[in-house]
């Protein structure tokens, strides 16, 4: 959808949308069908294909989630790096808490 979405962020044909997104004809029929159901495409009648004020708005929305997602998911991963570091320095030090008597590799 957000391939298609950009691809029409000028007027284009259904060709050009075809070959750029890499759709079969059946996908960009059932894709052009939804996005222009929705609101976040237009049809002129002539052919022409252009993204809706919707449509931008999407785009925006879309690429936004991305960036937080990729900030997200980096940040996953430091936290199980830095977990696994944790475990480490407890199992290899014998660590224990004092309240439980829970041995290594157990942070709680």
């Amino acid at each position: 959808m957000r391939e298609v979405l950009s691809i029409a962020l000028a007027k284009v044909c259904k060709t050009r949308i075809m070959y750029g997104a890499n759709l079969s004809f059946l996908q960009l029929e059932k894709y052009l069908s939804a996005l222009i159901g929705s609101g976040l495409l237009a049809h002129d009648g002539d052919s022409g294909y252009l993204v809706t004020g919707s449509g931008m708005e999407f785009l925006e929305l879309y690429d936004d989630y991305l960036e937080r997602s990729a900030r997200l998911g980096a940040e996953v991963e430091r936290n199980k790096k830095d977990r696994l570091q944790l475990e480490n320095m407890c199992f290899n030090n014998n660590c224990k808490t004092k309240d439980s008597g829970v041995g290594s590799g157990d942070l709680k």
